[in-house]
């Protein structure tokens, strides 16, 4: 409780500091010691503490530094292209342009960086640095050049390993990315924008980050995330934790300077790059299916009344493994081999661990029951081939439209099953969707075969329509489809968005 003095005094202080900022002061007055907040011993504790940290960062640019290399490569122009953008920007030549037309094809050239894992010359780097490269020039820290040859590469990880003839090299150490922790300190060095030998920290933003690289819809990494900068041409660099251990490879940017850089574990990048290096192929296990999490696509959240969770199957790949197996389109996925999947990550890394030619034991959910599916693996394929987006059109006779969804179809032949290469020889073939219908925001396209509405077979086109009244389109009404050979599946529904993208 204040005394009756205590407002006075207050009164008094606030007069006295503004009478200190208005009055002039006409004698010196003693300067006041200002209070330590810190004490003298703590401080210098600190300053310690903060020259450790420096000398630590300088020192992991000294070590890592000497066993990177800077990447120059050429490309041959396309003559074709640039004589197209010389009629297409300037117009045909004449005598008042002399200048048209008279450019003649120019390499083109780009930069990338890498790490030396060998004292004898081989060295890491993406395979987007040097993909379809013509010329490959590496510069070394202390200033030599050398020439490069690709030993080998491997698209789906983006991961190359190249050679240049020189012996006694530094070479980086690699560390185990397993066990990197989220938060600490990480350090990229590269050569961005051709400013060579760039350093730059930051900390691990986050693991296992998958499907930012897709190669025919496969994503193989899960990749470190960092936060520290990394621009065109640090690609292919190190990324290296406090003691100047290599933790990854620096691959993908998503945004300039926008603190979301991206590395390839440095565990995957030695397993692939050892058998690079050993001349051997990359093979990997697949069951020939494209997959999405349950939920990922609420559209159709409701047909799966029953399950919560599981890895939804969306298209069967024509003469994959699976595609002899059991396995259906809609079906969800469970388990593989007794563990649990989640996520359609999960699942594809539960196969990545098996070998070719192994079988598997899937645990799915189907309409309510549970199954058990076996599929044995096979060898993934360099290229996946996917149905034309342009196929040619069906004979049109007999078309009937269904309005509703902007769909037409016809019946099924014999005849047409074999002149069109079809997987199937009963349904009814789709010979036209209506631009932006409910059909074509679920991507079905022209040549597909319809062979089942709800789980009921369609065998002519009054078995589809029959079907199609019966069903619920608020709810959502299931095609299965057969699109050259791959088993898929659509879902109608009145309201429905954008379909989901394939994975």
């Amino acid at each position: 409780m204040l005394s009756n003095f205590e407002p006075m005094r207050l009164f008094s202080v606030s007069f006295l500091i503004v009478a200190l900022n208005t009055v002039p002061i006409l004698a010196a007055t003693p300067e006041l010691a200002p209070t330590p907040t810190i004490p003298a011993a703590a401080a210098e504790q600190g300053k310690d503490v903060v020259h450790q940290l420096n000398n630590a960062f300088a020192k992991v640019f000294e070590t890592v530094a000497p066993s990177v290399v800077i990447i120059e490569i050429s490309k041959k122009n396309d003559s074709e292209t640039s004589a197209f953008e010389d009629l297409f920007f300037q117009g045909p030549p004449d005598e008042n342009n002399p200048r048209r037309n008279q450019r003649s094809p120019q390499p083109s050239q780009s930069e990338g960086s890498g790490f030396i894992v060998r004292p004898d010359g081989y060295i890491f780097t993406n395979f987007h640095v040097v993909e379809a490269a013509d010329k490959i020039d590496v510069k070394l820290k202390d200033g030599r050049e050398f020439s490069a040859k690709v030993v080998g590469s491997d698209e789906k990880t983006d991961i190359a390993v190249i050679k240049i003839d020189a012996k006694d090299l530094p070479v980086v150490q690699l560390g185990d990315s397993d066990a990197v922790r989220v938060g600490q300190f990480a350090f990229a060095i590269g050569a961005p924008f051709k400013l060579d030998y760039t350093f730059t920290y930051g900390v691990v933003s986050g693991k296992g980050r998958s499907k930012l690289l897709a190669t025919s819809g496969y994503s193989i990494s899960d990749y470190l995330q960092t936060d520290a900068s990394i621009n065109p041409g640090n690609s292919g660099g190190p990324l290296c934790d406090i003691d100047g251990k290599v933790i990854g490879m620096n691959t993908l940017i998503n945004g300039i300077n926008r603190g979301l850089g991206f590395a390839i574990p440095s565990n995957m990048a030695k397993e692939i790059g050892d058998e690079l290096i050993a001349g051997r192929k990359i093979m990997r296990p697949w069951l020939g299916i494209r997959i999405e999490t349950l939920g990922d696509d609420p559209s159709i959240r409701d047909l799966f009344k029953g399950i919560d969770k599981g890895v939804v199957v969306r298209t069967i790949e024509a003469d994959a493994p699976a595609y002899k197996s059991d396995l259906r389109p809609f079906d969800v996925i469970t388990q593989v081999d007794a563990n649990s999947v989640t996520t359609d990550s999960q699942l594809q890394h539960e196969i990545l661990k098996k070998k070719i030619g192994q079988k598997v034991e899937l645990t799915v959910w189907r309409k309510g029951q549970t199954l058990k599916v076996p599929v044995t693996t096979g060898e993934l394929p360099n290229e996946i081939s996917r149905a034309s987006n342009e196929p040619a059109r069906p004979p049109q006779n007999r078309e009937e439209e269904v309005g509703k969804f902007g769909l037409q179809v016809q019946e099924l032949t014999k005849e047409m099953a074999q002149r069109f290469k079809l997987g199937v020889q009963r349904g009814v073939i789709v010979t036209d969707v209506t631009e932006n219908s409910l059909a074509a925001q679920q991507g079905i396209e022209r040549e597909d075969v319809i062979t089942e509405v709800d789980g009921k077979p369609v065998t002519d086109v009054k078995t589809f329509r029959d079907a199609l009244n019966q069903a619920d389109p608020k709810r959502g009404v299931l095609l299965y489809l057969d699109r050259k050979g791959s088993k898929t599946f659509a879902v109608l529904k009145a309201g429905g968005g954008e379909p989901p993208d394939d994975r």
